[in-house]
């Protein structure tokens, strides 16, 4: 098939799939059926270890959302499928593109619409589409437009149909219709820019040979200066960190106890803090070991300083983590608290990955084209993964378990509310559990959910 087939292909799905329906299986029928389109459309040379995966990871992806619905399997399949078409035909191109690209084909598709030659077949049109196109659409539109304006103009004209009734809400029909094309135009014939493709090269994970000579990144500062400031800096901040570890750890794990709320307040205070504090570790480290510092012989102490410095700030990611689940153990389960989790883990990645670029004499842009990767980990793991459930049973061991938290706040915690509703003989926390359940399996076949589904 050619570019409009498929093109024309998935709007009609997208109408037939959206069709007076809620959204729930039908996205993630959607999703499969872009992801097995993609596959068979690719040309082999672009079907790389990465465009597998992604591919395997779109369709899980669309698999979650028909489980759950929510808005990370969502996010999930988006990104997969945004990624497998980028994917597809630029097998070199940096990930760090893929906003760019699909944000300029977003902004200029209403243009290149109209372009019809350069996506419609130009000849050699088969005699049936030909036929089609000569006895079906074209009067077909015409007697559209011309039925418009005489019922315009005649009462009459108009009331000899006023009889006849068509069960179909034709703006909703237009509508996903409109929408369902502009996915399916820029999915399918999304194009990159010669700029975009010019700066791909600047987004390379190693330096070129031409630039791994040492020399001073400004004029004002000689290259000798520069090294001795360097190690200057690391070596303050390095005793600066130690100093801030000390006191860090003191205060969340030796002061006098404080009420919860407090306590909520200066832990997420304090990871913030650490956070950012990464955040900047890492700037700074790129700021000097952005160029020649890389390839400089005289540099070693400054490099093993900026890895004592990587160090000491793992160490404090550590105390931030044992001090969250302390958190977690004392008041419970929440989705924030995992989310400080998920960011720690992501501040020791990126600190793993400046001292791999360190190590291994890697661009600033390694960093970013290898978190990016990770980003998208995270929040495959966010949407496989049912961490309502996860929550709510680990929160019913508790004595303070709060219920009413759990039914209203907490997604996909219905089977464990069941079951401790039964324990607890809590017939009203039942009964609305019951209610919700059916509410949502009362729902039509290509807007259900199958986590409810699978509730008896």
């Amino acid at each position: 098939m050619k570019t409009h087939h498929y093109i024309f292909l998935t709007t009609a799905l997208f109408v037939i799939l959206f069709y007076d329906q809620d959204l729930g299986l039908n996205l993630g029928i959607l999703g499969i059926l872009y992801a097995v389109l993609t596959f068979f459309k690719t040309v082999e040379k672009n079907k790389t270890r990465t465009f597998y995966i992604l591919t395997v990871t779109s369709i899980l992806s669309s698999i979650a959302f028909a489980w759950y619905g929510d808005f990370p399997s969502f996010l999930a399949v988006v990104s997969s499928l945004l990624l497998l078409a980028y994917k597809s035909k630029n097998r070199r191109m940096k990930i760090l593109l893929l906003i760019p690209v699909f944000v300029v084909n977003s902004c200029t598709s209403i243009c290149r619409i109209f372009m019809l030659d350069d996506w419609l077949p130009k000849g050699n049109v088969s005699g049936v589409w030909q036929k089609i196109m000569a006895f079906v659409l074209i009067p077909l539109l015409l007697l559209s437009v011309f039925f418009g304006i005489y019922a315009a103009g005649s009462d009459l004209f108009a009331a000899l149909f006023t009889d006849y009734e068509l069960d179909l809400n034709l703006w909703q029909v237009f509508c996903l219709t409109v929408l369902g094309f502009f996915i399916a135009f820029n999915y399918w014939n999304y194009a990159v820019e010669k700029l975009i493709y010019k700066n791909n090269q600047f987004l390379d994970n190693d330096f070129q040979k031409d630039v791994q000579a040492p020399k001073a990144t400004y004029s004002f500062l000689d290259l000798d200066a520069e090294r001795i400031s360097g190690i200057v800096s690391f070596f303050s901040l390095n005793i600066l960190l130690v100093f801030f570890i000390g006191t860090y750890n003191y205060e969340q794990f030796y002061e006098a106890s404080k009420t919860p709320v407090q306590l909520s307040e200066e832990t997420h205070e304090r990871v913030n803090a650490v956070i950012l504090s990464i955040v900047m570790a890492i700037l700074v480290i790129m700021f000097y070991f952005k160029s020649g510092f890389n390839f400089d012989p005289k540099a070693k102490l400054m490099k093993t300083l900026a890895k004592i410095w990587i160090f000491l700030n793992a160490v404090l990611i550590l105390s931030a983590a044992v001090k969250n689940y302390e958190y977690i153990v004392n008041y419970a389960f929440t989705y924030k608290r995992l989310g400080v989790f998920a960011f720690l883990l992501l501040s020791l990645i990126g600190l793993g990955l400046t001292f791999i670029k360190i190590q291994k004499r890697k661009r600033n842009a390694f960093l970013f084209n290898t978190m990016v990767w990770y980003f998208y980990v995270i929040i495959l793991v966010c949407s496989y993964f049912n961490w309502g459930g996860f929550i709510t049973s680990q929160n019913m061991k508790r004595k303070d378990f709060a219920v009413n938290y759990h039914f209203g706040s907490v997604n996909f915690s219905e089977k464990n509310l069941l079951k401790y509703a039964e324990e607890k003989n809590n017939l009203k926390l039942k009964k609305n559990l019951q209610n919700k359940i059916k509410s949502e399996k009362a729902k039509t076949f290509l807007s259900k959910i199958g986590y409810y589904e699978t509730i008896k």
